[in-house]
């Protein structure tokens, strides 16, 4: 095993709900390792223009996420202004990085690992994959705890979503580019030895600590329910649950993955469930979803550089009439429903 230590930066990066957070918590386990858990800035480069950054940047950053009161960086810590989003997300990572390797944890860049190997050279990623099927369920059990996770489209964004990460893995390995790529089930199972195999890809000495959540710090992490199991202590290796995609769901996703197998030859994706059925979706199924994605994401980017011009004061209001609406919802669902969980509002963008 090389022994020798390594120095940042690393991104992790995965599909919502793949095991991103577990990932992150454990790595973080390591004395030479400090990421930071979706700080997102890459997502709001409406900040940072013509060699100078926006005065309020840094509050619009924590007004779009909580990044810098989630990591409980130093004010002065930072300089106020900034030459580019590259140098942003290296200055904020180095302050909050404890050892050698800097980077971040997020779901957020599964369509942006090129941009990010553009903008970091000599940067490594790792890469957690998550059966299709696996992932879209737990995303509609943390659509009960999170309004985040119930907003229209987000399992069309999902489900097309590992296509898109899988184009950037190839474009990577085709660049050269380090990266390690890993299966969530894998994880769970073996964490020991899927944590042997990350230290060694970043050429760092394994830390036992690295196989358990005890001990792990997560104040990083969004204070909300769906999270409950990644701030436990135990890693759960989950057990079979009732079905909560409907059929027609069940069958898009099956569909998609007989032909992305199809495509790869049998090689990806690697942990799906195998059905009797063959069938793959047709080419106007594909046009039409990939046609909702765009447009999806299109009001993803949208509403990103809403959070990077609109007046503070303004989407300061929008925000406390909606976490208004949601708390009166809230209260109507505990009176009908006892067991109905109360959450704490996290500052993702509400829109």
């Amino acid at each position: 095993m090389p022994q020798e230590s390594s120095s940042g930066p690393v991104f992790v990066v995965g599909i919502w709900r793949s095991g991103t957070s577990l990932l992150y918590a454990l790595l973080n386990q390591h004395p030479q390792l400090s990421l930071m858990y979706e700080s997102d800035l890459l997502l709001l480069p409406g900040l940072f223009k013509n060699g100078h950054s926006r005065k309020d940047w840094k509050q619009r950053w924590d007004f779009w996420n909580g990044g810098y009161s989630r990591h409980k960086l130093e004010t002065k810590s930072i300089p106020d202004d900034l030459p580019s989003m590259a140098s942003a997300i290296e200055e904020v990572c180095k302050a909050y990085a404890d050892g050698p390797i800097w980077g971040c944890k997020s779901p957020d860049y599964y369509d942006r690992l090129e941009q990010l190997a553009d903008i970091f050279p000599s940067a490594r990623f790792i890469v957690i994959w998550r059966d299709p099927a696996g992932t879209c369920r737990s995303i509609v059990r943390a659509s009960k705890k999170s309004r985040w996770f119930g907003k229209r489209g987000i399992l069309v964004r999902a489900l097309l979503g590992n296509r898109e990460m899988k184009r950037g893995c190839n474009a990577l390995v085709a660049r050269g580019y380090q990266i390690h790529q890993l299966q969530y089930e894998e994880l769970v199972r073996d964490p020991v030895g899927n944590m042997t195999s990350i230290c060694n890809f970043l050429r760092i000495p394994y830390e036992p600590k690295m196989g358990s959540l005890d001990g792990a710090d997560r104040s990083a992490i969004f204070a909300e329910d769906h999270h409950s199991q990644v701030k436990s202590e135990k890693i759960i290796a989950h057990t079979k649950r009732p079905e909560v995609l409907p059929p027609r769901m069940l069958g898009k996703i099956q569909r998609y993955v007989n032909y992305w197998r199809h495509q790869s030859s049998g090689a990806w994706p690697v942990d799906s469930k195998s059905t009797d059925t063959t069938e793959e979706p047709s080419a106007f199924e594909i046009a039409c979803d990939t046609a909702a994605f765009g447009w999806f994401r299109a009001w993803d980017h949208l509403v990103a550089r809403l959070y990077c011009f609109a007046p503070l004061s303004l989407l300061g209001a929008y925000r406390k009439a909606m976490n208004r609406l949601r708390s009166v919802d809230q209260q109507s669902s505990s009176v009908l429903d006892p067991s109905t969980p109360s959450t704490q509002l996290e500052p993702r963008p509400p829109l």
